[in-house]
């Protein structure tokens, strides 16, 4: 089993080592949704066109993973506590069959180009690995970031989407989707760039509701939906 090396950084983790989280520990949205609201969810995501891979548990879901993904494909991933906690992100540094564009992102140091390498080669890769904030229980998914590069990967720029996402992130709809990820998911990605980056917050610069697969290519994003709950 791969692990997860990141462990501090787990909404388990941060909500004992941060005072400003620790009011949330036990909120809803640290729960997986019952069987009949992820059974709803997933014929609403399919209904609008999305193709939907169930996951029991993590190590399922990694292995699913690993068969979306055709060998020799160029693949980065957006930050995600979820792909962390399943191993894939650890996984993904080793020696895999696909091309890891962010060990290459990452390996540049200075700041100005790989924020162009951000722009470039990590947008447009063949499989671009991410997860989302909410899924609406009509089948919608939403999602933010700080900087661009995650929204825009997922909106227009990678060939191909694969979304990870535990059930904790099924909300009723858009409505709550905004909600939730304004009052909770804000407040436990603040509390991980305080450790990571020693920043006071983050912020919910750009926000993207996704209603519906691309009519020209509906294929293009996949959804594995996971029964345990990850990432925040």
């Amino acid at each position: 089993m791969v692990l997860n090396t990141q462990v501090d950084q787990t909404f388990a983790a941060l909500s004992k080592s941060d005072a400003q989280l620790a009011p949330l520990a036990d909120s809803i949205y640290t729960k997986p949704a019952s069987a009949e609201r992820v059974s709803t969810a997933k014929a609403a995501l399919e209904a609008n066109g999305f193709k939907v891979h169930v996951a029991n548990t993590r190590g399922e879901a990694f292995e699913t993973l690993k068969t979306l993904i055709p060998a020799g494909a160029s693949v980065n991933n957006a930050h995600s506590t979820s792909l962390e906690e399943i191993g894939f992100i650890t996984y993904l540094k080793g020696e895999t069959a696909w091309n890891n564009v962010h060990s290459t992102i990452l390996a540049e140091k200075d700041q100005a180009k790989q924020a162009e390498l951000r722009r470039t080669i990590g947008s447009t890769v063949d499989y671009y690995l991410t997860s989302v904030s909410a899924v609406t229980e009509d089948g919608k998914l939403a999602h933010s970031d700080l900087s661009g590069s995650k929204v825009g990967g997922v909106a227009f720029g990678a060939a191909n989407v694969i979304v990870l996402v535990g059930t904790n992130k099924i909300v009723k709809d858009e409505d709550e989707a905004f909600k939730r990820i304004h009052e909770f998911t804000l407040a436990a990605e603040s509390a991980r760039v305080r450790i990571a980056y020693g920043l006071p917050a983050s912020q919910v610069v750009h926000y993207e509701v996704i209603r519906k697969a691309n009519p020209f290519n509906p294929n293009r994003i996949q959804i594995v939906l996971v029964n345990d709950a990850l990432g925040y």
